[in-house]
């Protein structure tokens, strides 16, 4: 098991950046393929970038391309979301998630990832 937390969440005006880190600890992070989720109140808890372990493939929600992009160190444990050109709509808690995906696996489904961080708060004002 790995035990993960992110951090980079506040509140930001629209058209402003944010990154978002999830530092990994107590796993081999470079086994996992590595996931960023947000729920917005009332709201599913959605996918929104995903990366293998070695961070030679990315993905992105359709919402997010072009606006954000994932990264990992595997050297220090960390994926980050470095979140650009921020909408109202963004406004979300971000969950960064690990899983042991194969290929094939839908990287957009949650089942497949078995552990989560607590949250962080993107807010993002008009």
């Amino acid at each position: 098991q790995v035990q993960l937390v992110e951090s980079g969440g506040r509140l930001v005006q629209a058209g402003g950046s944010l990154r978002l880190s999830c530092a990994a600890s107590g796993g081999t992070f470079s086994w996992y393929f590595m996931g960023w989720f947000r729920q917005a109140p009332g709201k599913e808890r959605e996918f929104v970038a995903g990366i293998s372990s070695s961070g030679g493939n990315t993905y992105y929600a359709d919402s997010v391309k072009g606006r954000f992009t994932i990264s990992r160190d595997n050297a220090k444990n960390t994926v980050y979301l470095q979140m650009n050109s921020l909408k109202p709509e963004d406004t979300a808690a971000f969950y960064c998630a690990a899983g042991l995906l194969t290929l094939g696996m839908r990287v957009e489904e949650s089942r497949r990832y078995a552990n989560w961080g607590q949250g962080t708060q993107v807010t993002v004002s008009s």
